[in-house]
């Protein structure tokens, strides 16, 4: 497995992995939105974003996550990591590619120099956050979020 910067090419792949996560979806059917474009354009021209993917040597991704990298005084001005959107293919989860995908992920925070790895993670997803905690996460703190009308 190759963990790597995901290129535009790839978008609708992890479009599909974001569209459902109980069943597999075939990235010829997702419509790349000019939002996305715009959001992944965004993305690769930032230094502290990036969509990473999880492949198999033949290029089929399996798995996908975006990191961001955030700036902070705390921690003694170390950078943090913030990782979301993190998905496994539904067909080809049991098979450790999570713990693959999560455990180079925090190696690549760390050698970035970060203090800290975070993620949120729905309230609803207890297998989710059973996994987190098998990786070493611990529940510090209560999250909120606002969605913002368009």
């Amino acid at each position: 497995m190759i963990l790597r910067p995901a290129t535009r090419a790839e978008l609708p792949a992890v479009l599909a992995l974001l569209a459902d996560e109980e069943k597999v979806v075939d990235p010829a059917s997702v419509t790349v939105t000019e939002a996305y474009e715009r959001a992944f354009a965004d993305i690769e021209r930032d230094a502290r974003n990036e969509v990473l993917v999880l492949a198999e040597e033949d290029g089929t991704v399996v798995g996908c996550l975006q990191a961001t990298y955030i700036p902070g005084l705390g921690k003694g001005g170390a950078e943090r990591a913030l990782i979301e959107a993190v998905r496994i293919r539904a067909d080809r989860r049991g098979d450790g590619l999570g713990r693959e995908l999560m455990n180079r992920a925090v190696e690549r925070a760390r050698e970035r120099g970060c203090g800290l790895v975070q993620l949120t993670s729905d309230k609803r997803r207890a297998d989710a956050h059973r996994f987190y905690a098998s990786l070493g996460f611990a529940r510090s703190h209560d999250g909120f979020k606002m969605t913002l009308p368009r």
